[in-house]
């Protein structure tokens, strides 16, 4: 029987429903108190157990525009989930005979380059999709969030090698989006198709995942989509979908809770269709869950993991008593998903929402989990709902401090003029930010190669000013240090967020911004 007719069957019967510590109305329940907690429009939510989806249902809106319901077939960026795709695809091309996992990258993109010549010549197809590149969190991904720039997929290979490391080749983790989008290079140069018409036609067909498309723009009927939102300035807002179709390898796939059903069932059904079609050797399957990059695990985890680590585009833990759980999130401005898989427990979990607070997924996912597993109710949305909190009020006091620096600020005779700091400055991999000056209207920072980073530039002290972006979703306002020569003249700029909850794409600290002009 196909899986997505277990749809119907879930209606009807109720036999298969959940575990004896948590019900359909229980979860029903949940989920709306998260939906509240958190702040959250929308959420879909489905749960494959023992060979049936026990539970596939939306609630709350998929959009505070148009009020429409989310329902399970609500389709939604699964963002960084994608990477699952990626590595299997990949896998693929190793089973054709086509690729190895430790082949040179430069066997394939002889144009490749990173900042130092022994790790650009030992650097492998299995390092570009295991985040142990040497290079910082989202080192780079400025080149594609957000949505907006011009830059290429051939424009991030040739400036990969401007990014300095911040440790030693292969010796930590740090996840990185640019190393899959080349990785999705090395695919399309290696199988002759894009890495949308690979993913599409080589996987999503042939494993019965009817409505997931490989990028957003490929999704010609959005009647049943959700808007992006997030919380900007104390109030969730409805914002554009943002996601470049340059960095689709690292997180472009638009999919729904029967599709993501599907894809978890094909995975824990060791590869193999429902109508029989083996899609990957036993041999590749198996390694794409093996640890690549270990994690450190904290001595007071909640699953008494023993050990956590990244495989080939998977997360891989043990959670409690030795249970293999194979995993990943995902997240765009606007969105966050998560997908878990339980493979001995043939459990899989899909939560999808519509707002960016991963309180919300783990809340959902945390509670399925644990009444498989055996544990008591733990009350995970009482503890995110505290931590979620607590975080928004730490946050925000950081940010209200700042700016009534700047407030202050305005009465400081040390701050530079005008002449002191205008002008072009330029970073080898992001390119030219100009700062400008009105008598009127004051300072302005912009971005010349990505379109939608541009605001306010408010002076602070005599060195550092802070780049107040008009967008106020973004929650990325960052302070932008001056150096000065001997004459007062600003030669250097670096930047750095003033809040953590900055999300680590907004990649500003690694840039080393120059006065060309």
């Amino acid at each position: 029987m196909v899986l997505k007719r277990f749809f119907t069957i879930l209606l009807l019967n109720s036999v298969f429903l959940l575990s004896a510590q948590i019900g359909e109305q229980q979860l029903d329940n949940l989920i709306k108190e998260t939906l509240t907690t958190f702040d959250v429009p929308g959420i879909s939510v489905g749960i494959y157990k023992d060979g049936n989806v026990v539970y596939a249902k939306g609630h709350g809106v998929r959009s505070l525009t148009n009020k429409k319901d989310m329902n399970d077939e609500t389709l939604v960026g699964v963002a960084s989930n994608s990477k699952g795709f990626t590595c299997f695809a990949l896998a693929m091309m190793v089973d054709a005979g086509q690729l190895n996992w430790d082949d040179k990258v430069r066997k394939h993109i002889p144009e490749f380059q990173l900042h130092d010549a022994w790790v650009t010549e030992e650097f492998t197809v299995r390092d570009l999709v295991t985040h142990r590149s040497g290079l910082g969190l989202g080192a780079g991904d400025l080149m594609f969030f957000p949505e907006g720039s011009d830059f290429t997929v051939n424009d991030i290979i040739n400036n990969v090698k401007y990014l300095e490391p911040e440790s030693s080749f292969r010796s930590k983790f740090a996840y990185n989006n640019n190393m899959f989008i080349i990785a999705g290079e090395v695919l399309k140069r290696v199988s002759g198709l894009s890495w949308e018409d690979f993913i599409e036609t080589k996987i999503m067909k042939p494993v019965g995942m009817t409505n997931s498309k490989a990028s957003y723009n490929r999704v010609s009927d959005k009647s049943n989509i959700i808007d992006a939102h997030t919380m900007a300035e104390g109030k969730v807002i409805q914002i554009p979908h943002d996601w470049s179709e340059t960095a689709n390898p690292a997180g472009g796939i638009v999919s729904n809770v029967p599709d993501m059903l599907t894809w978890a069932q094909f995975l824990m059904n060791d590869a193999v269709s429902e109508n029989g079609e083996r899609l990957l050797s036993t041999k590749q399957f198996h390694e794409l869950w093996q640890l690549q990059t270990p994690l450190n695990v904290s001595p007071n985890d909640s699953y008494n993991s023993n050990f956590k680590g990244y495989g080939l585009g998977w997360f891989v833990a043990d959670v409690k008593e030795g249970h293999k759980q194979v995993y990943h999130t995902g997240g765009l401005l606007g969105t966050v998903t998560q997908f878990t898989m339980i493979p001995d427990l043939d459990l899989g979990i899909v939560v999808l929402t519509n707002q960016m607070n991963g309180s919300a997924f783990n809340t959902i996912t945390n509670t399925i989990k644990d009444a498989y597993l055996g544990y008591e109710n733990r009350n995970w949305l009482e503890k995110y709902g505290k931590s979620n909190a607590d975080n928004i009020i730490y946050n925000d006091s950081i940010k209200a401090a700042v700016y009534s620096k700047v407030e202050k600020a305005k009465t400081l005779k040390s701050i530079p003029k005008p002449e002191q700091i205008i002008g072009t400055y330029t970073d080898d991999w992001f390119g030219d930010v100009m700062i400008s000056h009105d008598a009127k209207k004051g300072y302005t920072i912009k971005s010349k190669r990505s379109s939608r980073l541009f605001g306010e530039l408010l002076p602070l002290n005599a060195t550092t000013f802070v780049a107040k972006w008009n967008d106020r979703s973004y929650d990325a306002d960052v302070y932008v240090k001056f150096t000065f020569n001997e004459k007062g003249e600003a030669v250097s700029a670096t930047m750095n967020y003033i809040a953590p909850i900055t999300d680590f794409s907004f990649d500003f600290g690694d840039l080393e911004l120059k006065k060309t002009n």
